[in-house]
């Protein structure tokens, strides 16, 4: 700036009055924390208990994974790989953080089963790009669902449903709903 352009500044203010300064509006409070689930249905509807992760012979045979409860048919896994359970919820993890992909997992699920849903679909993705460690979300995911209780079985999707990519997942309701 040069001393005319300063000059020519102070002409243009020449009695100007400041405006008189307001308080400051109070500061809005943070909202109050919510609870995800009430104490009734966080407890009986996504127990993850102290298990120890899924011995991987027993979950993961090649490019196909499936899981069941003890008390859980043989013929009931079978249906669920067939893909013969009508899917009724989704969820698509791609892209998600392993702790951004649990907490929508379970935030999912917990949504499922307020809705009394019996099958839904989990994509997890085939884990193409993750590298020489293989899928990363694909084996945390299927150790998080043998974890819940209320997960009764998973089975890996039919090719039209994703494949490799996607578990179906059959969940156990309450006695007495549905």
């Amino acid at each position: 700036m040069t001393d005319e352009d300063v000059n020519t500044f102070r002409k243009a203010m020449a009695g100007v009055k400041p405006l008189a300064t307001a308080a400051a509006p109070p500061a809005v409070p943070k909202p109050r924390a919510v609870a995800r689930f009430s104490r009734s249905s966080g407890h009986a509807l996504l127990w993850e208990g102290q298990r120890p992760p899924l011995d991987p012979r027993l979950r993961d045979t090649g490019d196909v994974i499936a899981f069941r409860r003890p008390g859980v048919r043989e013929e009931t896994l079978r249906r669920l790989r067939r893909g013969q359970f009508a899917v009724e919820g989704e969820i698509d993890l791609h892209g998600l953080s392993r702790h951004a992909t649990h907490d929508a997992l379970r935030t999912f699920l917990g949504m499922a089963l307020a809705q009394r849903l019996q099958c839904v679909r989990v994509i997890h993705g085939k884990g193409l790009r993750s590298g020489p460690g293989g899928p990363v979300l694909k084996h945390a995911v299927s150790d998080w669902l043998a974890r819940i209780d209320r997960v009764a079985a998973f089975a890996t999707a039919q090719p039209a449903d994703g494949g490799t990519g996607a578990l179906y997942v059959l969940l156990k309701l309450p006695q007495g709903t549905r």
